[in-house]
C-alpha cells in the first residue's frame, strides 16, 4: 500500500549495471527487472529500489524517494517550506516525479502514480 510523505524507495548509480546485478543477487539474493538499458530495479531487498547507470563519478550514490498521490499539491509544500526544486516533474514508466533540495542540499525525490 502507498502512503504519502512516507520513504518509499531509494535509487543507486552505477556504471555497470550488469555488474552491480551479478553482485547484489550472488551475495544478498535480489531479484532485478530491467527497465530499458540504463536502469534497473531490484526487489527482496526489504525496500524497493533501483540503479540507474552513470558514467559520472559517484559522490552521493543514494537517492531517497518518498510517495505522494498528489504530486503538484506536494512539490508547492517543498518550495513554500524552503525546498529548492532541482529537477522539474517528468514522467517515466509508471508514474511521475521530482527531484528537490532540502534546507540543508540533501537530494530527495517524491514520485507518484497519478
Amino acid at each position: 500500500m502507498l502512503v504519502n510523505n512516507q520513504i518509499n524507495y531509494v535509487e543507486f548509480k552505477a556504471a555497470d549495471l550488469e555488474a552491480i546485478k551479478a553482485f547484489y543477487s550472488q551475495t544478498f539474493g535480489w531479484e532485478f527487472t530491467d527497465y530499458g538499458p540504463t536502469y534497473t530495479a531490484f526487489a527482496e531487498s526489504g525496500l524497493e529500489g533501483g540503479f540507474e547507470k552513470s558514467d559520472e563519478a559517484i559522490v552521493n550514490g543514494a537517492l531517497v524517494i518518498l510517495y505522494h498521490d498528489a504530486l503538484e499539491a506536494v512539490q508547492k509544500a517543498v518550495e513554500t517550506n524552503g525546498g529548492i526544486i532541482s529537477k522539474p516533474i517528468f514522467s517515466f514508466p509508471g508514474g511521475r516525479r521530482f527531484h528537490f533540495l532540502d534546507p540543508a542540499g540533501n537530494e530527495l525525490a517524491i514520485w507518484s502514480d497519478k
